[in-house]
């Protein structure tokens, strides 16, 4: 009985020392859930697009292993069956693999969003977890960012915690591309987000009130941030997410919360190549091939064939089994696997994929050809033209700065495409077949940093607060209630189920709400819409959302603290007080507001000038002299 019991207590003691360990499971999303690469990514998914001869969604699963990454789910849509053929055909679905890959593929996954809600369908995350892209190439040490997230989630065992990686990149730096440029706004000693803005082609910036109201008494507005796409969940998020995020347009640090920034921790170096991206580390891993280095970064798979006369000068990479001619200059490029250059050929900044032609006295800058593709004779390609899968080009011709060339028309639209993609820049809207600034200029600018020198990466992993982001998680909740029709009665759960995911009270969610409502016709329309067109658009959804209210505006109290909201918010708006009036006759009319609850807030003292000013519009004062005679009214008849 003794042993019987003894063998008892070692299970136990294993699951303690599990628990104090966890398994570190991964969330890598395959899909980029935009048109930004296409036409490119018509062909080939994007997590499958090369980088020095290497997928990218490789060099993800590389650094998610490095980084202690046990477990991984691949969440894939378009094109899955590529990237799962690719990933079983690679190490990580080795028995040896010491991280475990799960492929996980569904047509109906259209955003972050959707790929979170089926993490919590499916209850696959059982602590805290990574969540990247499949197109992430980073070399970062998360080890102390997780290790501050864990030491977080014991203290606040209630509060749901995303820690993001930032990494410090100053406007102008080779790294930035101008569709990632974000505004962030943070407390400055506690380095907890307020705020977080996509920045691309604004002319103003508009921050919402309620970031001035956190508590804080210093605030840093960043603009030298570039989003990872790396991060540190807890398994609540994939609730809270569960609701919200059906088209993440300011990519997924919009849906987040509680980020803390750290101070910058700079990432080992290596010259001009940063693992995972070195290239004989890459090939003796990935093809079981070893790759010859030679001075000035010159890197050569086995079976290169190079002419005579013939010089690389720096920071050059070929595929295996590729033959160059002779008399050709080659300058910072990569050249893929199978491909024939010929003679006199100039290749500066160019990234030749694999299988392709390029024919005598062909001269590339700065540009991508794709798979199998042919270049013929005399054929000059200016800086950023992009030839994509199976174009065939020349001879003699010289194509401009900016040219793509596709085998898929720009007006090409079939049922999947719209499905797969949902446009964030317009691409693929012109009639020209020869489009100018490509689509793919994001591609170059990775590709121009790895060839260049990689400088030391800087992170930083910020907090952000509840309320600012709970507004947008209501405002997503309550804009797919319009498109799918939902029901009042299952928005108060969703809203509910919110509440308790972001740990937040009934009356921050009553006040946010109210928020959330007067600005939707902003939202919808434009910040300069008038204040009829205001009203006319503001005052059916008062209706329809009815329910709602009434389920957070019950007592006394509450409706104060919903008046005290939609004051705040017109306070904000001064052109459009004459709205003001509309919008309480509407609730009033609704109950969900009563006629005490307006005069008590009304004959409130007010503390600033512009609360009093408020007070004095004609409108209001008539509004109010009629709810007075309307309460004597009601003595006078009981």
């Amino acid at each position: 009985m003794a042993g019987k019991a003894g063998k008892q207590s070692r299970p136990r003691k294993a699951e303690k020392d599990e628990e104090e360990q966890p398994l570190l499971q991964a969330v890598l999303v395959a899909d980029s859930f935009n048109r930004r690469f296409f036409p490119i990514s018509k062909d080939q998914p994007r997590a499958l697009l090369p980088l020095a001869n290497v997928s990218m969604i490789d060099y993800t699963l590389e650094f998610l292993t490095s980084t202690g990454v046990q477990e991984t789910f691949v969440f894939c849509c378009w094109m899955s069956s590529k990237i799962k053929e690719h990933l079983q055909k690679s190490k990580w679905c080795r028995p040896t693999s010491p991280n475990v890959v799960h492929v996980i593929t569904s047509d109906l996954y259209r955003s972050l969003g959707d790929v979170l809600r089926d993490v919590d369908a499916k209850a696959l995350v059982r602590s805290d977890f990574l969540l990247v892209y499949g197109d992430v190439v980073s070399n970062i040490d998360v080890s102390q960012a997780l290790q501050e997230h864990r030491q977080r989630r014991k203290m606040e065992k209630n509060i749901s915690v995303m820690t993001m990686i930032f990494k410090e990149s100053p406007p102008g730096h080779k790294t930035r591309c101008e569709d990632d440029d974000i505004i962030v706004a943070m407390d400055s000693k506690s380095k907890r987000i307020l705020h977080y803005q996509r920045a691309q082609a604004l002319k103003k910036l508009h921050f919402p009130m309620n970031i001035f109201h956190s508590g804080s008494d210093e605030f840093e507005i960043r603009f030298d941030l570039l989003d990872c796409h790396i991060s540190i969940c807890s398994p609540q998020v994939s609730i809270r997410l569960r609701y919200s995020c059906n088209q993440v347009t300011y990519g997924y640090g919009a849906c987040v919360s509680n980020l803390l920034m750290y101070d910058t921790v700079s990432s080992d170096t290596i010259r001009r190549w940063v693992y995972p991206i070195t290239p004989e580390a890459n090939f003796a891993d990935q093809e079981g091939q070893s790759c010859t280095h030679s001075r000035h970064n010159v890197y050569r798979e086995p079976g290169v064939s190079l002419g005579h006369g013939s010089q690389m000068e720096e920071n050059v990479l070929i595929g295996r089994n590729t033959m160059i001619g002779a008399n050709c200059t080659i300058s910072n490029t990569v050249i893929g696997a199978n491909c024939v250059i010929g003679d006199n050929v100039t290749l500066d900044r160019a990234y030749i994929w694999n299988r392709v032609h390029i024919a005598n006295d062909v001269k590339v800058k700065q540009s991508v050809i794709c798979d199998n593709v042919e270049v013929k004779h005399g054929v000059v390609l200016n800086e950023q033209c992009v030839l994509a899968y199976n174009v065939v080009v020349g001879p003699d011709i010289t194509l401009q700065e900016g040219t793509v060339l596709s085998m898929h028309h720009p007006d090409e639209e079939d049922d999947e495409d719209e499905d797969e993609f949902l446009s964030d820049d317009d691409v693929g809207h012109s009639k020209d077949k020869t489009k100018q600034k490509g689509s793919c200029s994001s591609y170059f600018l990775i590709a121009l940093f790895i060839l260049s020198n990689i400088t030391q990466i800087s992170q930083f992993h910020t907090n952000c607060s509840f309320p600012s982001v709970f507004q947008n998680e209501v405002h997503g909740t309550l804009q797919r209630g319009l498109d799918e029709n939902i029901s009042c009665d299952n928005l108060v759960l969703e809203i509910n189920s919110l509440k308790y995911a972001y740990n937040i009270s009934l009356k921050e969610v009553m006040q946010i709400l109210i928020r959330v409502v007067l600005e939707f016709p902003f939202h919808q329309q434009g910040a300069q819409i008038s204040t009829a067109q205001y009203s006319s658009h503001l005052l059916p959804l008062l209706k329809k959302w009815a329910p709602v209210f009434k389920n957070y505006v019950k007592r006394p109290q509450d409706q104060l603290d919903c008046l005290a909201s939609m004051e705040e918010v017109f306070l904000e708006r001064e052109t459009h007080w004459a709205a003001l009036v509309k919008v309480l006759m509407s609730m009033y009319q609704l109950e969900i507001l009563e006629e005490e609850g307006i005069m008590s807030w009304f004959r409130q003292s007010t503390t600033t000038d512009k609360s009093q000013q408020l007070r004095r519009n004609q409108g209001l004062l008539k509004f109010i002299q009629w709810i007075e005679e309307a309460e004597e009214s009601s003595e006078g008849d009981e």
